[in-house]
């Protein structure tokens, strides 16, 4: 019953883009739609190598693509230099990692709530809700909200 429309698809306003983003050394994020190889990506930088995000874990080593994989959709990717190679996570290449996860996100603007303030349904110039039968009926009709009493507890007393 009336979840026809909420178990479709929405093509439209997808909030989740599924693309692939790639965070160079410069800190720029750059991102695909398509499938891009590891190979184009250190072509355009000669000494860096790509490592997918949700390999990093610190203490472990760089788990680098090889040139000929293809990046997968939904993924992020980030560029270290050659010389990095095997070496061991650490908390500051993470940390980095963070700071320019936050700077793209601070990016994004939110709409400010004057908008949403004015969307709301005005009834005042409608004449069949001003009239007074619609306001007493208004007046007498009983809230949602449950009325709420504080339960009072009895001691419990401990038999011998």
């Amino acid at each position: 019953m009336g979840n026809y429309i909420s178990c479709t698809l929405s093509a439209a306003g997808n909030r989740h883009w599924r693309g692939i983003k790639v965070v160079f050394p410069s800190g720029e994020v750059q991102k695909f739609e398509e499938g891009v190889k590891a190979a184009e990506l250190m072509l355009e930088m000669p000494s860096f190598f790509v490592v997918n995000t949700r390999s990093l874990q610190i203490g472990r080593r760089f788990c680098a693509l090889n040139a000929d994989e293809e990046l997968e959709c939904g993924n992020v990717y980030v560029m270290h230099p050659m010389k990095r190679l095997n070496s061991v996570v650490t908390p500051s290449d993470m940390g980095a990692l963070l700071l320019t996860a936050k700077r793209v996100t601070a990016k994004v603007r939110v709409a400010p709530e004057k908008e949403a303030e004015e969307a709301k349904l005005k009834l005042d110039g409608i004449e069949e809700f001003s009239s007074p039968e619609f306001m007493h009926r208004l007046s007498i009709s009983r809230s949602k909200k449950p009325l709420l009493e504080t339960i009072a507890e009895e001691a419990v007393c401990a038999r011998s």
